[in-house]
């Protein structure tokens, strides 16, 4: 909304009365400057910045944007340093309170205010995904004429949740989430910057580790929680804001989980050794100890990804491309939604029928490789589609399996030196059992019968 005499009236309590407002809220960035992380999206030229007018000039005007990132990611902070930065005219628009009604509201103020005073509008549209079809329609003509430069924030993905005409009409500027870096400067500029705690307190490492964990990637979420701590820690007496003051304000207990160090890979060993034995409930507590400290989630997935194949194999063909779509999806998402993903992904791998036999058989091969048991390739499978092949006899006699009726040719495929090796073993559990009647049917009838 634009601003009233009561909405002016508020700023200026929240000035003379910080506590009047949350941290979060009074640690706002005041300059694109003071932005935490979003490093690529506020280089000099860049859309964000040419519509607070730094290098606006010329007969390119700023771009309508849809900022698209997790929440607590700078979304809203961006859209209110820019209308704290431009001179522009600023809307505020929430698609959980708007309609079209406001929207056209919005629309006709703009072009009143282009015609009768030179002014141009900014609109920010807080969470556009929960807008319908016909309301982003309404949007349309705005942007399409720029009566208004348009700001649209969402954590959905927008080629789902945004209509194209105005995907087309605006550029998708995707935010990352905060790194730990990010977080724990951030921390640090609340605790001392007179707009936040102005030094009435002091964060020691662990309760600021603890902080930076179940942020979650969130600047809101540790900004809050900080607020929190410091408040209990003063209602005590206390100056600094102990990890237990810390545990109890925010009701969460701290994981002793070090990333970089020992329980890092202990915890990821337990995990994988819990669904190669089938627990799913150690599993599931193993995995939940690593989001809740603060695990990377592409980590996790990359652990379940070689599980699939170390553990479980053939006996399940669908455990890898579990796997492997559970770790595309955590790319896409982040957390908190990835949990969900991790938890699909290790359930699933968890109660499938085991096998190794594929971890064995590339090992056992491997080993021959490494002793030097190798050999020519036979001269029949060699390649023979370049000139003078056929004269050193390479690709003759082979036969082709398509020609023949079961589509199978008994020939030699491997090296003289290992043409007796059996490296695969299958189980006979889950699917694999009818790799097992396939593999001894084929060796068979490759005429190597000792399967």
């Amino acid at each position: 909304m634009e601003p009233d005499l009561f909405t002016a009236a508020a700023e200026e309590r929240q000035e003379k009365d910080p506590a009047a407002s949350p941290l979060a809220a009074r640690m706002r960035p005041r300059t694109l400057d003071e932005v935490v992380g979003q490093r690529h999206l506020l280089k000099p030229g860049s859309p964000l910045r040419r519509l607070v007018g730094e290098g606006a000039s010329g007969p390119a005007g700023p771009s309508s944007v849809i900022l698209w990132g997790p929440p607590g990611t700078g979304k809203t902070t961006l859209a209110h340093v820019i209308s704290k930065a431009t001179d522009k005219r600023f809307v505020e628009l929430s698609a959980i309170t708007a309609g079209v009604k406001e929207v056209r509201a919005v629309i006709d103020g703009a072009r009143r205010a282009t015609g009768g005073f030179g002014k141009e509008t900014v609109l920010f549209l807080d969470e556009i995904h929960r807008f319908s079809k016909a309301q982003q329609d309404s949007l349309l003509p705005a942007v399409e004429n720029r009566w208004v430069t348009l700001i649209a924030a969402t954590t959905e993905n927008p080629y789902f949740s945004v209509i194209s005409p105005l995907l087309s009409r605006s550029l998708l500027l995707t935010l990352e989430p905060l790194t730990e870096d990010d977080l724990r400067g951030l921390l640090r500029r609340a605790v001392a910057d007179e707009r936040g705690l102005g030094g009435s307190v002091e964060l020691p490492g662990d309760a600021e580790e603890h902080l930076l964990r179940i942020a979650g990637g969130d600047a809101r979420r540790a900004l809050t929680a900080l607020e929190a701590g410091a408040g209990s820690a003063l209602a005590k007496g206390e100056r600094a804001i102990t990890l237990e003051t810390l545990e109890d304000s925010v009701a969460r207990a701290a994981v002793r989980y070090d990333k970089d160090g020992d329980q890092h890979y202990d915890v990821a060993s337990a995990l994988i050794k819990s669904i190669r034995g089938s627990d799913v409930d150690a599993a599931l507590h193993y995995l939940a100890r690593m989001i809740d400290a603060g695990e990377d989630p592409r980590f996790i997935a990359r652990r379940l990804m070689i599980s699939a194949s170390e553990d479980i194999g053939l006996a399940d063909p669908h455990a890898l491309p579990t796997a492997v779509a559970a770790a595309q999806a955590v790319a896409m998402i982040g957390f908190p939604e990835a949990a969900l993903t991790l938890s699909h992904a290790t359930i699933a791998l968890a109660l499938a029928p085991k096998s190794n036999a594929a971890t064995t058989a590339i090992g056992a091969a491997l080993e021959d490789v490494r002793k030097g048991l190798a050999g020519p390739v036979p001269a029949h499978l060699r390649d023979g589609h370049y000139q003078g092949a056929a004269k050193l006899g390479h690709a003759q006699g082979y036969v082709y399996p398509h020609d023949l009726p079961e589509g199978i040719a008994a020939q030699q495929y491997a090296p003289d030196a290992i043409k007796d090796r059996e490296y695969y073993t299958p189980t006979r559990h889950g699917a694999e059992a009818r790799y097992a009647d396939a593999v001894e049917w084929t060796r068979k009838n490759l005429g190597r019968g000792r399967s």
